[in-house]
């Protein structure tokens, strides 16, 4: 228990020590998919990239999986995975960042085929329990971030993220670009989710493009 809690600590100081211009200025991502679930990257070119354009870290974050983890490791790359779940009659997605892949808390809450990586239809049928989730989470070492908060179709934003702090959420998405689809199904302001950081400062603020293309950096 004592290892899993230095572990926790340990990236929670890396993410403490990225800044907002960090995210803003391109020298960090932490939302990035692959070919592992609905991206078409290759995670040793998109590791490549960024050893190789100056980046401080990355995560590649695939949906109900981390098998790129598997494949590629670096300082540079944290561990990562964006699960599908429903909290309160409200679909949403769940980050985890820097747990041990090798944790067997994590595999049931891992896909069992590729279709529940990239089938957004399918993916909307997860019975993941978000309290079990956070506390797998946690037992593997890693924290819990809460992706492109203003997504939900919740009526008050504040008490959907509220709700999560108390069951252990560890952070908030704010440097997000709400690319693609997302710019249409986007319920609540940036502004919004800014000011929920502020109202939380417990919250850790991470950031990420989000990408889903084949080579990274274009």
């Amino acid at each position: 228990m004592i290892i899993v809690l230095q572990i926790m600590q340990n990236i929670k100081e890396i993410f403490s020590n990225i800044t907002k211009d960090d995210y803003e200025h391109g020298l960090v991502n932490l939302h990035i998919h692959t070919k592992f679930s609905d991206g078409s990257g290759e995670p040793r070119q998109i590791l490549d990239y960024a050893k190789n354009n100056g980046y401080k870290y990355i995560s590649i974050t695939d949906h109900n999986c981390w098998n790129a983890h598997y494949e590629v490791s670096d300082e540079m790359l944290i561990t990562g995975a964006e699960f599908d779940c429903w909290h309160h009659a409200i679909f949403m997605h769940l980050l985890a960042y820097g747990f041990d892949i090798n944790n067997p808390e994590m595999e049931k809450f891992m896909a069992k085929n590729k279709e529940e990586t990239e089938s957004a239809m399918l993916r909307l049928f997860s019975k993941r329990n978000v309290a079990d989730l956070i506390n797998a989470i946690h037992h593997a070492g890693g924290i819990a971030v809460l992706a492109h908060p203003a997504c939900y179709w919740a009526f008050s934003l504040d008490s959907f993220v509220k709700s999560l702090i108390k069951l252990g959420l560890d952070g908030i998405e704010l440097y997000y670009p709400y690319p693609r689809f997302r710019r249409v199904v986007k319920f609540h302001k940036n502004s919004a989710v800014e000011r929920i950081a502020n109202h939380y400062p417990q919250l850790i603020r991470t950031g990420g493009t989000d990408f889903h293309g084949e080579i990274f950096g274009e």
